[in-house]
């Protein structure tokens, strides 16, 4: 565990083991950030603290033990929170949902983000000019065939997103949500398709360029970064291929 500088501007990211949370924590250490990283999977977070200058924290959004201890480590003080662990698991439709992969995605997508956010909230206020950044999906705002699942999670991320504003009106501290489409990462359609490669490539086929986790990262760090008086909303972001969840142009 590397030790923390002072002063400093500190950042969490759950859910950085890979993908968009991975690529956001090396954005925010560029931007100056000592950034905690935060995920399950501990051996790649110390990896990439490692790499970053960071703090590797072990933390399963779903537990409030866990969340706990990752509160417990990251103090009195932060300056940004950008709630990134989620995920998608299964594509059937409602008449043959899996229930445990409803309350999976619920958990991590609603729950955890919950969970986190009330562990840290007093830390973000103590800067006088925290940043919450919750990472939220097209998803979230679209229902499309065999998404029944991770849609209704989706949904839930910007419900509660717009609600904490609302709540948060008078505290010193930004609410913001980004919502990406088509994303092409290492794990996030191979996860869902439970390991079928097939599946999973077949989601970006003739795709020339999807979004990557780098471009998704770039435009998160953009929006913490802004004077503490601006408030980015809402950022939906996808690849100029992608018109809307359900018009993609695809090449041959």
């Amino acid at each position: 565990m590397t030790s923390l500088p002072t002063p400093s501007r500190t950042a969490v990211v759950t859910g950085a083991s890979s993908g968009i949370g991975a690529a956001t924590a090396r954005r925010l250490a560029a931007a100056g950030y000592h950034v905690y990283c935060a995920a399950r999977r501990g051996d790649r977070i110390a990896d990439l603290a490692d790499e970053i200058g960071g703090t590797a924290v072990a933390c399963d959004v779903t537990s409030e033990e866990s969340v706990a201890h990752l509160a417990s480590v990251v103090g009195d003080r932060l300056d940004v929170l950008v709630n990134n662990a989620g995920g998608a698991f299964g594509a059937a439709p409602v008449a043959e949902a899996d229930g445990d992969d409803w309350r999976r995605m619920y958990e991590v997508n609603v729950i955890g983000l919950m969970q986190v956010t009330k562990a840290l909230l007093p830390a973000l206020v103590a800067t006088g000019a925290g940043a919450i950044l919750n990472v939220g999906s097209t998803a979230g705002r679209i229902a499309y065939e065999g998404g029944a699942g991770y849609t209704a999670a989706k949904h839930g991320t910007q419900v509660v997103t717009e609600t904490l504003r609302l709540e948060l009106w008078d505290q010193p501290v930004r609410v913001m949500e980004i919502a990406p489409g088509m994303v092409k990462t290492d794990e996030f359609a191979l996860v869902r398709f439970e390991g079928d490669r097939a599946k999973a490539d077949a989601v970006y086929a003739g795709v020339a360029a999807p979004l990557t986790a780098d471009d998704i990262a770039d435009a998160i760090t953009w929006m913490v970064t802004r004077p503490p008086h601006v408030n980015v909303d809402e950022l939906v972001i996808r690849p100029r291929a992608q018109a809307a969840q359900h018009k993609v142009h695809r090449e041959g």
